[in-house]
This record gives C-alpha cells, structure tokens and sequence, in this order.
C-alpha cells in the first residue's frame, strides 16, 4: 500500500479522528519532502547587476541613482533602497552631474542620449544577453529588415530592445498578435524575443511567424537565456514528482511568473511567492512532495527561510536535485572593474550555450 493510499479521504474517520488530523499526524511522523531545484535564484545578468550596485556604492556612496528597478525583486530593491539608493523612473528626477547605473533590464539610445545630456555618469548594468537582442534589432534594422518582437509590452526590456529601431519594431504577444500584422510574404521580415519569456510559449509564436510569413528569419542564436531555459527546463522535469510548486520570485518579474504557469499548464497547484509570509497552509491539503525554486531575480535567502518554515511546521525534508550546472560569469560594467583587470574581459561576452 502506498502512503497517498493510506491516507483518509475527507469524508471518512480514523483511530486519529478526523481526515484533517490523520494528515496533521502524517505530517508530523513522515513529513513533507521538498524537491529543491537546481538551478534556481540569480543568474549571472543578475549577480553582475547587484554586484555592480554594490561596488558602485563602495566607491562613490550616496547620492546614488538607479534608472529602473535593478532587478524585478522586492526584497533587492527595498535593501538597496534602505542603503540609500534612489531608484527613479525618468532621469529628470537625476540632478546633473550625479551618478546613474542602468538596470539589468537595459534602456534605449534615446535614454543614453539623455544622460549625456545631463551630464550624467552612467554607468551601464544591461545584461549581456539583453545587450545581444539590442545589437541584433540594430543589425537587423540597419539591413532594412521589418523586426516583429515577440515580448510583454510594458516590460523594461521590451521598451529599451525597441528604442534601438522604433521606426523598424513591431511587438507581438500571442499569436492573435501574429495573426494580425500588416505584412506580406513579400516584406523583409526578421524576429527577436525577450530574454525571460516561456519557452513553449515564445516556439509556438515563433512556429507562427514562420508559417504566415515563411521568408522571416531569427538570430543566429537564440534569444532566451541561458538562465530562463534552465530554471523552465527544472520544473518540466521536477515537477512531475511534485503535488505542489513554489516559485520565489515578484510578480513583476517576468521569468518568475513564467515558472509557476509552467507548473501550473501541468496540473499542478503553483504559487509565485514573494517570500515565506505569503505561504498559506491550505495549499498544503493532501500535499506529500513540494518543488521549490526560484526566478532568476530571487535571493537565495528566501528560498532558506522558505525550506526552513516547512521543515519547522511541515516536518519537511530536503532533495537537492540538480537538472543541469551553470558556470557563467559575467564582468562588472568597466567603471567598477578593479584597476587590474580594466581591460576587456572574455567574461563579458555571450556565452556560448
């Protein structure tokens, strides 16, 4: 007999008493198990963003500004925040003169434009990969291309990939998007993708682009990190040994919220949590085996206070499982590198994936 078979239905009653204190005796003399994901939490654009931040705080302290959120995570921001860093959403809110990083996220040559302007010391903490999308919308234009690019308006990313062609880049978000563009077969046509989107999500879009419009042609490589593909990829294969997904991570964080549709499109009860004081113990009705992780954005320190809640309350235990290693690193932005390895770094280019 398996342990899931063991256990009362609602309806019926034990030597425990009721279904609800046969579970809480369960949890209490077996416990919860947690599959904790690996690879899970920053990635490598991630940790050269905050490391950045925080270099450039030991080297000019405050005032200090940030165009943007550094990363699309609460707790980050709020910590870097009660350091006293100023995050603003238009660098008119910058004095002249002072000192402004650019978040993870990137920006558009029209914000650059405007820094210099303002005589402003920017400091640029795009991703790589992000920067890559750029280079790839400037090419692309410069070629006389029609760019469609399959993203999530509003998103950070997205507004800077388009200012580098505004005049060339239309955004789709779902094949209804697809379905309703202006071009022909006959229009020089080219596709480029956010970094943090669904991978299935973003094929069939794309699978949709190729079948309207059979001439458009993609980036020599493509356009979702690294880091996103690998944290979907975990819980594709994690989660279908688990009742119950837990993501930590911001709901504006686009490859957050990703991961828990991901659990969710399974079958799977998934929640996108800031932190553990979000958790509600209803969740955990008839739940034997837990998937954790976290976006890309998301501190390890709240995935630990997470597992130990559950460990203290759930009498849970822990499975690290690991799907695939990560190894990429990134340099800082050059104004912050150490005088010793100023010079260009192979760190800092796309690694090959």
């Amino acid at each position: 007999m398996t342990i899931s078979n063991a256990l009362p239905n609602a309806a019926s009653t034990t030597k425990f008493g009721s279904a609800l204190e046969c579970r809480a005796f369960f949890w209490f003399n077996y416990g919860v198990k947690i599959i904790l994901a690996n690879p899970r939490g920053f990635c490598a654009g991630v940790n050269m963003a905050v490391d950045g931040l925080e270099r450039a705080l030991e080297l000019y302290g405050t005032p200090l500004y940030l165009f943007h959120e550094i990363v699309h995570n609460h707790h980050v921001v709020r910590t870097f925040r009660e350091r006293g860093v100023t995050f603003v959403e238009d660098l008119a809110e910058v004095p002249e003169g002072a000192i402004v990083l650019f978040s993870a996220h990137g920006v558009s040559p029209e914000v650059r434009q405007l820094a210099r302007t303002r005589r402003l010391k920017a400091i640029d903490a795009t991703c790589p990969l992000v920067t890559k999308v750029h280079n790839e919308a400037v090419r692309f234009a410069d070629a006389g291309y029609q760019i469609v690019l399959v993203g999530h308006e509003g998103h950070d990313e997205v507004i800077g990939t388009m200012g580098e062609a505004p005049q060339s880049i239309v955004l789709v978000e779902d094949i209804e998007d697809v379905q309703a563009l202006p071009f022909t077969t006959e229009t020089k046509l080219a596709y480029l993708t956010q970094t943090t989107l669904s991978v299935d999500d973003a094929q069939r879009i794309i699978d949709a682009l190729k079948e309207r419009f059979p001439q458009i042609v993609g980036p020599p490589r493509e356009d979702i990190c690294y880091a996103t593909q690998n944290r979907q990829e975990a819980v594709r294969i994690l989660a279908k040994e688990a009742d119950l997904v837990l993501v930590l991570g911001s709901q504006n964080s686009s490859n957050s919220q990703r991961l828990a549709e991901i659990g969710r499109t399974m079958g799977k009860g998934a929640y996108l949590i800031d932190d553990v004081s979000e958790v509600k113990s209803d969740w955990f009705t008839g739940v034997e085996t837990v998937l954790v992780t976290a976006g890309a954005s998301a501190p390890e320190w709240v995935v630990q206070d997470l597992v130990s809640h559950l460990k203290q309350n759930y009498n849970a235990e822990v499975e690290l499982r690991s799907i695939k290693q990560e190894n990429v690193r990134f340099a800082l932005p050059k104004e912050l590198r150490p005088a010793r390895t100023a010079a260009p770094s192979t760190a800092a280019t796309t690694p090959s994936l």
